[in-house]
């Protein structure tokens, strides 16, 4: 079976492409397909967004898409920056820029908790929907540390392993991250869906 991603992020690809592949699920990028979707993320939640960003591609692609929105929840932040996670201080800023305003507006903060959310859904042209979610808590680390993942995945520190999401192999990562589990989760629901529509 052949799903296509709502994104252009090959990082996700590739953690999506590890947990799937051994279902038999093929994933490719919407621009493999020759498709850039452009979808205004509106949605308040990341259930709204993901399922804003997987109908859009089901409906120019006409294929089953899924699509994943997820984002850093900082607890002294009141959650933010939350759905805004990859446009926290504005659409210029890159990854690394992006982690250093958040480790800056956290400066003298003692309260570090926090934790990562990521919702799946996937959109059928026949009207079907699944969703998932997974979360992982954690703390954001004083000082960036690793050079794996992307994102917050430097300063996003997992307190039961002691490293940071950037310091992870990409099976460590997957056991414990918060699109690992939300990817487990869809997993079993879409192999009791293609079960039932046999």
């Amino acid at each position: 079976m052949k799903l296509v991603l709502a994104s252009r992020n090959q990082h996700k690809l590739r953690e999506m492409q590890a947990i799937l592949s051994a279902q038999g699920i093929e994933v490719v990028l919407e621009g493999e397909l020759g498709l850039c979707v452009e979808v205004e993320e509106t949605g308040s939640t990341f259930a709204e967004n993901a399922l804003l960003k997987a109908r859009a591609v089901m409906e120019k692609s006409g294929l089953p898409a899924i699509a994943d929105d997820s984002g850093l929840c900082v607890d002294a932040l009141n959650g933010a920056p939350g759905v805004y996670s990859a446009r926290y201080g504005g659409e210029e800023l890159d990854d690394v820029q992006r982690y250093r305003l958040l480790l800056e507006v956290l400066r003298g903060q003692t309260n570090r908790a926090a934790h990562f959310t990521s919702h799946i859904t996937c959109c059928f042209p026949n009207g079907d929907v699944i969703d998932a979610e997974g979360t992982c808590p954690g703390t954001i680390a004083f000082a960036p540390q690793g050079t794996g993942g992307f994102g917050y995945d430097p300063v996003f520190f997992v307190p039961k392993l002691r490293k940071t999401y950037a310091q992870l192999a990409p099976e460590e990562k997957a056991a414990v991250s918060h699109r690992g589990k939300a990817l487990a989760e869809f997993a079993e629901k879409l192999r009791e869906y293609l079960a039932a529509q046999r």
